[in-house]
């Protein structure tokens, strides 16, 4: 396992910077990912994107499938993928927009993971410290460590968070399932009581 920084993997691009309230167009030209269209999952909702009438702007602002955007500012600081081609979609400051350079050597899924992971949380506070605001640069994320196991690890590592996730979202689905059932039958058993007492 080797430990380089995030710049000698991956191209870092600051978001487009709107000078006024984005207007939303319904035959827009353009499409744009905002801070609200990253999902708690860490990926990104490409459905229903905002669509505005902008001049087409240079090729560094648009968004490409694989894509990792960056919460720069505000108390959590991770990534989220981008799963699906965007069509057309550009990213708004204050997301940073990462790159990978060479898919086939690092996993842009993987990257997306680490960001979230203890050491790489631990640099982006201490980036933090004795700042008024909460916001990361992008010369400070570029520097951030990265530990870049072999393909197979970090092949196994993706898999295993998607299984690990999946099981959260069925375990939960389970628990709301059964909160219903003992819900319905504790109403039912009150409903029985009330009519057991008026008789």
């Amino acid at each position: 396992m080797t430990c380089i920084e995030i710049k000698d993997i991956a191209t870092i691009q600051m978001g487009y910077s709107f000078r006024s309230k984005l207007e939303a167009s319904e035959n827009g030209n353009i499409k744009v990912i905002q801070m609200k269209d990253l999902l708690d999952d860490n990926t990104v909702d490409c459905n229903g994107l905002m669509k505005i009438d902008m001049q087409t702007p240079k090729e560094q602002h648009f968004a490409r499938k694989r894509d990792l955007l960056f919460r720069s500012r505000g108390q959590i600081n991770t990534s989220a993928v981008i799963l699906e081609n965007p069509d057309d979609a550009i990213v708004a400051s204050p997301l940073i927009r990462i790159r990978i350079t060479n898919p086939e050597t690092v996993l842009p899924e993987y990257l997306n993971w680490y960001i979230s992971q203890t050491d790489a949380q631990r640099y982006l506070t201490s980036m933090q410290a004795g700042t008024s605001v909460n916001m990361i640069r992008s010369k400070q994320l570029e520097q951030m460590p990265v530990h870049i196991p072999s393909l197979s690890i970090q092949k196994s590592i993706v898999e295993l968070t998607a299984l690990s996730a999946r099981e959260r979202t069925i375990l939960n689905t389970l628990a709301e399932l059964r909160n219903k059932y003992i819900s319905t039958l504790l109403i039912q058993l009150a409903k029985e009581g009330e009519n057991y007492e008026k008789n």
